[in-house]
């Protein structure tokens, strides 16, 4: 017999697998795919086993992260494009000539579709595969087999729907627990900055804070697109409205750790003697492991009980503030503003501690949660969208063409080939082929990996097990550990849909036949994509470099704006202020996902690399500063329009929105040279009114940051002046130290 703790365990961690979207996915597709076997089995059918669990397969990719309704819509629209598509591709088989026309141009408008939004992008993706499928499975009874197909895809389809309307939790808090686990970890990281050791590497962390910034920026906007699909006309359900106070107050905690109120080396040469940059490091990563142990809760549902270290670690800290306070010590020299940015950083640390135990509480009554619908609204915004993307710079045009003309090349050589499996070659390709040149050569190489794998699986299975009921329950079994597998571990995946193509063959024909067939269509497929995306419109990450570095401007600059306009009315987190902060947040990470990428591109295509990097690590500070602005705007106060604040804020909006405009031109160009400041820094650091000091404070580090920006903007578009820009930048800078 099991104890009561026991069976408290067990229950505790099936909840905890059951609230995990994979192990959901795999349910669904364990229910859809046992049923097709089972009804093939009992109907004695075992043809139609391919192309039904094919269907299965396209209708999950079109899966969306969605309420009961919006799926329903979805898979109502893809089934009409499935339909459209299949039949198409029968229509053609035909005619190899209107065939390679049809792929073609199916990649360039499905891709294209993509721009709409995230749900397009997978509809047009499965539709893609689909378009595939059907060529695959329409031999020789193809009318037989797309409404085969077709009823795989509207199957899963109705599963997807009804498992969206009973479950309509586990998704969000999934992704609610997913948010603050990286958040956990983004505080981890943020407290090795705070570390006061000589000769640290303070330039690779900020990198690495910079970069784990990104991935909370995904998880903010995955959280947000699964809380506003499932908002409606009326009142939200207690547990919608308690996930939306967990993921502002999220939002509120991402702005409160990625501030900045000091250079971190400042506050280590003044306070080296002291032990308070080690309590404000020990609090920020307990704060970190009381975000990790917010998502336990999230998922498992239990009591949330805090640790009351996190609270004795602030007591410590005040203590340690306070004794620094009264011990004599050098003034001047920057002490005072050392010391004034320290007690910025304790106050900002208490009032995260405050945000995150107030993450699971009801949100306020007269709170603002509206949050904003980025899908298109009207055909006439949809087509906006779509006509952006219609210029040679455009990576999606470029990645639509690159596409169809690996497509084309792929056909070709099925067609010169005689391959009577050469339909794999394409759908390899689809698979393959990424918008970025380092994601498709890792693609390739999971891809035929996998494939060698699943195609050793497959043999040993089919030699060991020659009993074809036995073999239905291991076709089953990997179509399970494909769906479990295919967002995480892309390697397992293709072995998984490896091994069912090879099962599914082998219940109505001879799956040993198709081994060495697949093992070369997969393999001239990723030739074919690696060699697209190197020769064929490369979109190389530096071609787009200075759009991206220009959209962190513009849009830190409207979060300036923002943030004047809190310290004029008070503290409000309304749609438009929350709207720039993540706009702002949104454009760092596009360009930490950039240099990301860039790293895995050829030499030739990294020479702005450099100059790439360190406008990342200069446009993250700054977003630093202008979200310590953001966190301490619960004060309201008058900037007068002559006064130092105002001024400086007038200059950092001009010399922004002066840098982005000179990189979005095409061809860019360089931005104007920058006023001296030094005169308006003096003054925001004179002594002045307490309620200014830390404001004035605040502007006086983003002023000392401009011209080491400029310089990097610079670069970018005139990469041999790098040298003499640091140089120059070096030498500006210096006037404010």
């Amino acid at each position: 017999m099991l104890s009561t703790g026991e069976v408290r365990g067990w229950w505790q961690f099936s909840y905890q697998l059951w609230q995990r979207e994979a192990v959901s996915g795999s349910l669904r597709a364990l229910l859809a795919l046992a049923c097709v076997m089972a009804g093939c089995w009992w109907a004695g059918q075992m043809s139609a086993v391919l192309p039904l669990l094919l269907g299965v397969i396209a209708s999950a990719l079109a899966e969306t992260d969605d309420s009961w309704r919006g799926r329903l819509r979805v898979q109502v629209i893809t089934l009409l494009c499935f339909a459209m598509m299949a039949l198409a591709v029968q229509a053609s088989l035909g005619h190899p000539l209107l065939l390679g026309v049809l792929l073609a141009v199916a990649a360039i408008g499905l891709t294209l579709l993509g721009a709409l939004g995230e749900r397009y992008r997978a509809m047009a993706f499965a539709t893609l595969v689909l378009a595939v499928y059907a060529s695959l499975s329409s031999q020789p009874h193809a009318i037989e087999a797309v409404s085969m197909l077709l009823l795989g895809a509207a199957w899963y389809g109705l599963i997807s729907v009804i498992w969206a309307a009973v479950l309509p939790t586990p998704p969000v808090r999934q992704h609610l627990a997913s948010l603050y686990e990286s958040m956990g970890e983004y505080l981890r990281l943020k407290s090795g900055l705070l570390e006061p050791v000589r000769g640290a590497d303070l330039e690779g962390r900020r990198v690495a804070l910079a970069l784990q910034n990104g991935r909370v920026v995904e998880a903010l906007s995955r959280c947000k697109e699964a809380l506003f699909s499932r908002s409606g006309l009326g009142p939200p359900p207690a547990w919608l409205r308690e996930a939306l106070q967990a993921y502002l107050v999220a939002q509120d905690v991402h702005e409160r750790t990625s501030s900045s109120h000091e250079h971190y080396d400042v506050l280590a040469q003044h306070f080296f003697h002291s032990d308070v940059l080690y309590r404000c490091q020990r609090l920020l990563a307990l704060l970190g492991r009381d975000c990790r142990s917010l998502a336990r809760r999230i998922r498992r549902q239990p009591p949330w009980e805090r640790h009351g270290t996190t609270a004795h670690a602030i007591e410590d800290l005040q203590e340690a503030l306070r004794h620094i306070e009264h011990t004599a010590g050098p003034r001047g020299d920057g002490r005072e503003r050392a010391l004034a940015a320290l007690h910025g950083l304790a106050a900002n640390l208490g009032a995260l501690d405050h945000a995150l135990s107030s993450a699971l509480q009801p949100p306020e009554p007269r709170a603002d949660t509206s949050l904003l619908d980025r899908d298109p609204r009207s055909l006439a915004e949809a087509w906006q969208r779509l006509r952006a993307q219609l210029n040679w710079r455009a990576p999606l045009l470029r990645h639509a063409l690159r596409l169809a003309v690996a497509l084309t090349v792929g056909y070709g050589v099925m067609l010169s080939t005689g391959d009577s499996h050469g339909f794999w070659i394409l759908l390899t390709i689809v698979f393959v082929c990424q918008p970025q040149y380092g994601a498709t050569l890792t693609r390739l190489a999971q891809r035929v990996a996998g494939t060698v794998l699943g195609l050793v699986v497959g043999w040993a299975l089919l030699r060991l097990f020659p009993d074809l009921l036995l073999q239905a329950g291991f076709t089953v079994a990997a179509g399970v550990l494909f769906f479990a597998t295919r967002h995480t571990r892309y390697t397992l995946a293709t072995a998984a849909i490896t091994s069912l193509v090879l099962l599914s063959f082998n219940q109505a024909g001879d799956g040993y036949g198709l081994i060495l067939p697949r093992l070369l269509d997969t393999v001239a497929g990723s030739v074919i994509a690696g060699l697209a995306v190197w020769l064929i419109l490369p979109s190389w990450q530096s071609h787009q470099l200075h759009r991206l570095a220009a959209q962190a401007a513009r849009s830190q600059a409207q979060y300036l704006r923002e943030i004047v306009a809190q310290y004029q009315t008070g503290k409000q987190d309304h749609l438009a202020y929350r709207l720039a902060r993540r706009n702002a947040h949104i454009a760092d990470a596009a360009l930490s996902r950039a240099m990301a990428a860039m790293r895995l591109e050829p030499g030739h295509a990294r020479r702005l690399a450099p100059q790439g990097m360190r406008f990342l690590v200069l446009s993250h500070t700054l977003l630093n500063y202008l979200s310590a602005l953001g966190a301490h705007r619960n004060q309201r106060l008058t900037l007068p329009d002559d006064g130092a604040a105002a001024r400086a804020v007038s200059t950092l909006l001009t010399t922004l929105d002066g840098i982005a405009s000179a990189l979005e031109v095409q061809p860019p160009r360089a931005a104007e040279d920058l006023p001296l400041t030094h005169g308006l820094v003096d003054a925001l650091t004179a002594p002045g009114p307490e309620a200014l000091r830390l404001v004035q404070a605040q502007l006086a580090l983003c002023l000392r940051l401009l011209p080491a920006l400029h310089a990097q903007a610079v670069a970018l578009v005139q990469p041999e002046a790098d040298s003499t820009g640091d140089a120059a930048a070096g030498l500006r800078l210096s006037r404010f130290r």
